[in-house]
């Protein structure tokens, strides 16, 4: 039996991939088949049920697509473990969050930060607070580079407070941008490991991923949008208030951070502790808190993270 498919309204090379490389692992699940790709046309010859079979598979991954950025050979393997397309399954335990720009998967490491994904599926708001190194604001840019990636949301937006932390802004060469983009660079990073650099640069460009000191979200309403506050603990209990209420229809806010760095001048201004507490019970509303157990960098920083707890509050 032979039958050709039409790929229409798409780029053949968005589903055969560089090199065929992604068609060619597709069609590693169907040996007896012969398959010839000819521009948008798979030409196809084989038994019945094969053929039946690896129309209907294509299909899903067409539809993927339609979801995503780009493809890569783990999504023909979702497809074939039986994982429905990436809008309709939530996430469970060490599930797949997204793919790396290496095509690596990226999951949840630990409990923790699976406890951290299926808040953000329940819940609106979730704080993730917690010592450096657990990986509170990459598995949340994770999950926001996901949800853009299934078009769930439009935007992506992360924040951070403009504090000086132990160097003075006013000091550093150019204009703003030019003094604050090393603050964000952490931001930045967890982003190039997601999104293709040219796709980045396209989304930073038309405003799809924003990346702007906390000052900037004063006066917004952020709809259909993964809102991410990172280093909250830096942040006034009116700064918070600000933050929190510019939370639009069909809005993810995340916010992340670590009550043991605060950068301001009084520690006991940081309205983190002082926020969470006062939002504990509200529906919708969830903390995850992240432990020494749960950092995920190079074990030393586990120590480190230890030595510096053991000294007295106010030394460190």
């Amino acid at each position: 039996m032979k039958k050709t498919i039409h790929l229409e309204a798409i780029d053949p090379i968005e589903i055969y991939g560089a090199g065929n490389r992604i068609l060619n692992e597709f069609c590693s699940y169907f040996p007896d088949l012969k398959v010839v790709a000819r521009g948008n046309e798979i030409i196809l010859d084989g038994r019945e049920d094969d053929i039946f079979l690896f129309s209907e598979r294509m299909s899903q991954l067409i539809e993927r697509r339609h979801h995503k950025m780009n493809l890569t050979i783990y999504d023909v393997e979702d497809i074939f473990d039986g994982e429905s397309s990436p809008d309709k399954f939530r996430l469970s335990g060490d599930a797949v969050i997204v793919h790396g720009t290496d095509g690596k998967p990226i999951r949840a490491r630990n409990k923790t930060q699976q406890e951290m994904v299926k808040a953000y599926f329940d819940n609106d708001l979730v704080f993730a607070i917690g010592p450096a190194g657990t990986g509170k604001t990459y598995i949340a840019i994770a999950l926001a580079v996901r949800a853009l990636k299934n078009r769930e949301i439009k935007r992506i937006i992360l924040t951070r407070p403009a504090v000086e932390a132990g160097e003075r802004l006013g000091f550093l060469p150019g204009d703003l941008k030019d003094k604050l983009d090393p603050y964000l660079q952490p931001l930045y990073d967890a982003l190039e490991d997601m999104i293709p650099s040219r796709k980045l640069q396209e989304f930073m460009a038309d405003g799809t991923i924003q990346i702007a000191p906390l000052a900037y979200m004063r006066g917004r309403t952020l709809d259909r949008a993964c809102v991410i506050l990172d280093e909250a603990q830096n942040t006034l209990l009116a700064q918070l208030k600000m933050f929190l209420t510019r939370m639009g229809c069909n809005a993810k806010f995340i916010v992340t951070g670590d009550a043991t760095q605060i950068d301001l001048p009084r520690r006991s201004d940081s309205g983190l502790l002082q926020g969470t507490r006062l939002l504990e019970g509200i529906k919708g509303i969830k903390t995850i808190t992240f432990s020494n157990d749960d950092i995920v960098r190079h074990p030393l920083v586990t120590k480190i993270v230890k030595a510096f707890d053991s000294l007295p509050e106010g030394d460190a």
